[in-house]
Parts: structure tokens; sequence; C-alpha cells
């Protein structure tokens, strides 16, 4: 098949999914969960200067598999143009990252049949964040080959992505993604810190300039503290040569 024929075969597929494939609606609670987790990612990557696709809800299609559409999903090292659906036979590449976000109803599809799913189709790691518990769980293959995930053990209250290179935390009511001890934030907490650091820098610039007031006003007064010394040095001396009177030897000098 050419490569123009595997695009109208692409074309052709739906971009979207039926309403007994989707999950019921969720709310505010799931789509925020996915999207700020997009959100950072993105920031985190476009830094890096590295090509990764991330999507939500896209529609996904292996080869011999009913179709799905997870909540968020990377794939590395591809072009990121916008996608109305990803198919692996004509990408050339699987999903290498999913995460479901659950917040009410049966937790099965997600905590049973996608670990199962998930792991068959060779995804190599798979988190779940369960909001309505507040729990994160995180799957990954052992090895290339494998069709069982293993679950990725908690460190210091993080799951760590070998996969995305980041660790992942529930804190605060959040999901929480860290690279090394630097905590990646949102597109609004950075511009939010940038307009902090932009307020201290301001504050900063005018504590310098009233010191430099301060240091010329100090300056100004002591010039002028040195002129009345000498001008005061000036009347007390007239007075002196005043009160010897004409003739007189100043003290210390011989006739």
């Amino acid at each position: 098949m050419s490569v123009a024929e595997q695009g109208q075969v692409v074309e052709s597929l739906p971009g979207e999914v039926t309403w007994d494939e989707m999950a019921m609606p969720e709310g505010d609670l799931h789509s925020q969960a996915k999207l700020e987790t997009r959100d950072v990612l993105r920031g985190f990557f476009s830094r890096q200067r590295r090509q990764v696709y991330l999507g939500t809800e896209l529609p996904v299609y292996y080869p011999g598999e009913r179709r799905f559409a997870p909540d968020l999903l990377v794939v590395r090292d591809v072009e990121t143009h916008p996608r109305n659906k990803w198919m692996v036979s004509y990408e050339g590449k699987g999903l290498e990252w999913v995460m479901e976000v659950h917040v009410g109803g049966d937790r099965k599809k997600d905590a049973e049949y996608n670990v199962e799913r998930y792991a068959r189709l060779g995804i190599p790691e798979y988190f779940i964040y369960d909001r309505a518990r507040e729990r994160l769980e995180a799957y990954r293959l052992p090895a290339p080959e494998a069709r069982r995930y293993e679950r990725i053990p908690l460190e210091a209250g993080r799951y760590r992505s070998e996969v995305l290179g980041l660790e992942f935390e529930l804190a605060g009511g959040k999901l929480r993604l860290w690279v090394g001890n630097a905590l990646l934030l949102e597109s609004h907490e950075l511009l939010e810190q940038e307009q902090r650091l932009r307020e201290e820098e301001e504050r900063r610039r005018q504590a310098a300039e009233r010191g430099r007031e301060e240091a010329e006003r100090g300056r100004e007064e002591a010039e002028r503290g040195r002129e009345e010394a000498e001008r005061r040095l000036a009347e007390l001396q007239a007075e002196l040569a005043r009160l010897r009177g004409p003739g007189e030897t100043p003290p210390g000098q011989l006739k």
C-alpha cells in the first residue's frame, strides 16, 4: 500500500469514539486532572526542545484491536502536529505512556480491564489517577517483550516514570510532577511565579534606589557639616584675632 493510500485509510477512520465507547462524563475534576498534567508535560518537553506528542481522549487504533481513547497519552520523538486519531500501523509507533483519570462509577475499566489491555498492547507504562480516593497507581512492563505489568514501587511518596524521566506525587489534592528535586509548575503557576519575581526585583530596585538616595543625602549632610565646621573655625579665629588686638603676637610665636 502506497503512502497516499495509507493516508486515505487513516482519513477514513472515525476521529471520535461513540457513546458506548466513552465513559460517563465526569465533570471538572476529571478534565482538570488530565489537562493540568498535559499542561505541565507540554511545558517540560518544550523547554527540553524534544518532540513529544501529547493527546487527550484521542481515538487510538491498534491492529486487530477495538479502538479506545485514553484520558492522556504520550509518544516520544514523533511529529507533534494536531491529530484526530492515532493509528499505530500508520504512525509506526505505539503509545508509550498512558494515564487514566477516575472520578466516579465502576473502577474495573481502568483498574482491571485496562491494566490487562494496555500491557497486552505493549504500552510501557500506565498510570491511574483515582481522584475520588486521592490515590495514584502506576504500572510498568518489566521488559520490552513482556505483556504483563508490574507495579511501580512508591519511593519517598513518588512514582517514577522511566518513560518520561519524571516523578509523580499526590500532594494537596493535586497530581504533582518532579524532575529531580525541582517541582514542575503549571502554566498559570509559572506566570504567577514570574510576576512575583518581577515584583521582588522591582522592590529590590526601589530599595537600592532609596539606599543610593539616602547615601547621597548622607554625603550632602556631611559636606554641609564640614562647611559649617570650617565657617565656625574661621569665625573663632577672627574673634581671637580681634581679642588680641593689633600687634599682639599670636600664641606660640616669639617677638
